[in-house]
């Protein structure tokens, strides 16, 4: 079992109190014990306080203590032995919690991992620059069926890639978390089988749903849907033409290219993409001037993503002096 300790004291508020409607509350919940038995609502008081700070202080453990009449260390034993509770500061804005767990793990939860030391920080349970993300890897979340998946705050997201998880966090960095769909990111409904049921049908309904996937199936194939199409010509129109002359310059494979993933924003799609167009090294990167830039930025539809993660910054580091000169420069190991 993991060693867990309370946070810093440089990271530690100097008090905590409940706000008005969650004291409120707080109050009712003790009620609902018999007399003598108020400390068993020490597990809904710190996940309440939780909720409230983002994560459980040393000043909310003290106080929720003194509200039940118990003893600070009995609290303190509650509070380092239920993972579920945040003994250090997370993002604010999300904290993601990757299953590990088998299942999830066969079916890419590795990739997912793989995305979150990218985009978040290269160690779980450590924030991003700004504060707002964050991350770690946690034991089974009961979505097995619709694995890999994790789950931000209170709501789960199931059926992920690599890249449907990029689209989130960036979601979340901007704000914009609310607007993204919870549970399944693929066509079906909860844990339902992908497509729609299939069993427990009469016979003419099986025959239907048969008779309905294929004709859906073949009709994806020989004519998208046309918003598909609309969407694609929208993306066509604005992604620049291979043969502008912004076009940073390709090279032939090398023996050994760089690890391009080292790149904070490079993950394996992307990585995939840039070797595409002839791009395998750092110092093709860190060389890239502002129209070279703007091309890969439009060309990969990222909106001004290469200027905020700063790739020529970074490539210029790691190409000279690799790791030692990233952590150098900015504080911290790549990825």
């Amino acid at each position: 079992m993991s060693v867990r300790r309370l946070a810093e004291d440089q990271f530690q508020p100097a008090a905590f109190a409940f706000n008005a409607e969650n004291a409120v509350w707080a109050e009712k919940t003790i009620q609902k014990y018999p007399d003598g038995r108020q400390q068993s609502a020490i597990i809904p008081l710190m996940m309440r306080a939780q909720e409230q700070e983002g994560w459980v202080t040393k000043a909310a453990i003290e106080t929720i203590a003194d509200m039940l009449d118990m003893a600070y260390i009995r609290a303190l034993e509650v509070a380092t032995f239920y993972t579920q509770f945040q003994l250090n500061p997370v993002g604010t804005r999300a904290h993601v919690q990757v299953c590990g767990t088998t299942p999830c793990m066969l079916r890419g939860a590795e990739g997912l991992i793989k995305i979150c030391k990218s985009r978040i920080n290269d160690h779980a349970f450590e924030r991003n620059v700004d504060g707002t993300l964050s991350w770690e890897e946690v034991e089974c979340q009961g979505a097995c069926v619709n694995a890999p998946m994790v789950v931000i705050g209170k709501d789960t997201y199931e059926d992920l890639t690599p890249t449907r998880l990029e689209e989130i966090i960036d979601a979340f960095a901007a704000g914009k978390g609310h607007e993204i769909q919870t549970g399944p990111q693929i066509d079906r409904v909860f844990s339902a089988p992908e497509g729609g049921l299939t069993s427990l049908l009469s016979d003419e309904a099986k025959a239907k749903s048969s008779a309905s996937k294929t004709a859906k199936a073949t009709a994806e194939v020989v004519a998208p849907p046309p918003s598909e199409i609309a969407s694609e010509k929208a993306d066509a129109a604005k992604k620049p033409s291979l043969d502008d002359k912004d076009r940073p310059a390709g090279i032939e494979r090398p023996a050994q290219p760089d690890d391009l993933q080292l790149i904070s924003g490079v993950g394996p799609k992307i990585e995939g993409t840039l070797h595409e167009l002839g791009i395998f090294t750092f110092a093709q990167i860190a060389g890239w001037h502002e129209a070279e830039r703007h091309w890969v930025d439009g060309y990969l539809n990222f909106k001004g993503r290469i200027e905020r993660d700063e790739w020529v910054k970074q490539a210029e580091a790691l190409a000279k002096g690799g790791e030692a000169e990233y952590i150098k420069v900015f504080g911290k190991k790549p990825r």
